[in-house]
């Protein structure tokens, strides 16, 4: 009995470096300055997806100064673990992802992007700098002897990318003696100081679809004597998508929008090719599976009378993120412990994707939201220049996930 109830409840020492007065939230505490530093200087110097040669190295000069012993990866990225007490436990893995957008910064802030056309406008800035910070409080916490299963720090490329640097990674072996990987990711339209979670899918599938279409073309006062390929992608423009959605179950929640159209070059030739470009989304597994055949069937019907040739091409880019109910739990009773009850917020599933999904498909895991938004101020969208972050939300996530560390030898597994 009593066996179990250390198990259940870890030792003294583990407590004691939880809750708002823990070792933690004092480490973090007297880091957040630094943090802050952190995060500005990776948000001047943004690098594109395989291009993140500086931030790794700047990563790694930070976690050999905490005393660490981190590993490059292939390309860019690394990895780097904070031994436990028990090396017999698996590892429990902190993702955060390194590579900034090609969009120019909007905003006049100080540290504002030194790259033309290029910027943070995703957050990883912050979430490379709360992993950080999690990790500065977890070399204290283990030098305190309260780190019983080994936590490993994967800093990851390319996540804007397809293909994307999860499953680089993973080619990697990263997940070798992990068993479960958690993560954070900005929600600008929530306020700094509250985190959403949520069990199961958390984000869509989003896959890169492309059509190619080819026909005979003509001159526009001939039309009969073509196949008039305009209207065969207008068909395939309107119709695809109200297609899938009639076919699939739409409890799947299926999206097919289109984002580029191309084709032809002067007014009065009907051309011969076109180019269609958008992105499938889809919030369950099992749509995301159907996908790819039910496209290509309906796309053959749809072109069909126009006398055309068409082709799909639907790349797989990623699956839903899926949050294992364990694992979520872990990070609800981190959430509850640094921040309280109300500032647990039910997170509702986003039609966006993350390629962490990949992560989840080999361990179970889970993605938070967390809260960047100044109360009271303007809510900012993702993947848009002007982003803004309330940078008190480094601290906080960097206290979520140390606590979620500690906190997994403390619940019943």
């Amino acid at each position: 009995m009593e066996q179990t109830q250390q198990v259940l409840l870890g030792t003294a020492e583990q407590r004691s470096m939880l809750g708002p007065t823990g070792l933690i939230a004092r480490t973090v505490a007297d880091s957040e300055d630094a943090l802050r530093e952190v995060r500005r200087h990776l948000h001047r110097h943004p690098e594109l997806s395989h291009q993140e040669h500086a931030t790794t190295d700047f990563i790694e000069e930070h976690l050999r100064g905490l005393g660490l012993s981190p590993q490059r990866m292939a390309h860019t990225g690394l990895i780097c673990d904070i031994t436990g007490e028990d090396p017999s436990l698996g590892l429990t893995a902190l993702r955060a992802d390194m590579d900034a957008l090609g969009i120019p910064e909007l905003t006049t802030v100080a540290f504002r992007s030194t790259v033309e056309g290029v910027s943070h406008a995703c957050g990883h800035d912050v979430h490379m700098s709360a992993v950080l910070g999690a990790a500065t409080a977890l070399v204290r916490v283990a030098d305190a002897g309260g780190l019983r299963r080994g936590v490993r720090l994967v800093f990851q490329p390319a996540e804007e990318m397809h293909p994307c640097g999860a499953l680089e990674l993973i080619g990697q072996d990263v997940l070798d003696g992990v068993d479960s990987i958690l993560a954070l990711h900005c929600d600008p339209g929530v306020d700094v100081g509250h985190v959403g979670l949520k069990s199961g899918p958390i984000t869509s599938a989003t896959d890169p679809v492309k059509v190619q279409v080819r026909g005979a073309g003509g001159h526009t006062s001939r039309p009969h004597l073509t196949q008039d390929l305009i209207y065969a992608l207008g068909s395939i423009v309107t119709q695809l998508p109200a297609a899938l959605n009639r076919r699939m179950d739409p409890r799947s929640g299926v999206n097919l929008t289109w984002g580029s159209i191309h084709a032809g070059s002067a007014f009065n030739a009907i051309p011969s090719s076109g180019t269609l470009e958008g992105t499938l989304r889809c919030l369950d597994h099992e749509a995301w599976d159907q996908a790819e055949e039910l496209l290509e069937t309906i796309l053959a019907d749809l072109v069909r009378p126009w006398g055309v040739e068409a082709r799909v091409s639907h790349d797989r880019g990623v699956p839903p993120v899926s949050n294992a109910p364990s694992s979520v739990d872990v990070l609800s009773s981190a959430v509850r412990g640094v921040l309280g009850l109300d500032n647990l917020d039910p997170a509702a599933q986003s039609l966006g994707g993350e390629d962490f999904a990949w992560y989840l498909e080999k361990v179970p895991g889970a993605l938070a939201r967390l809260g960047t938004r100044t109360p009271g101020g303007r809510s900012y969208d993702l993947h848009m220049g002007d982003l803004m972050i309330d940078e008190r939300a480094i601290g906080i996530g960097a206290s979520v996930l140390a606590a979620a560390c500690v906190q997994r030898d403390l619940l019943p597994v």
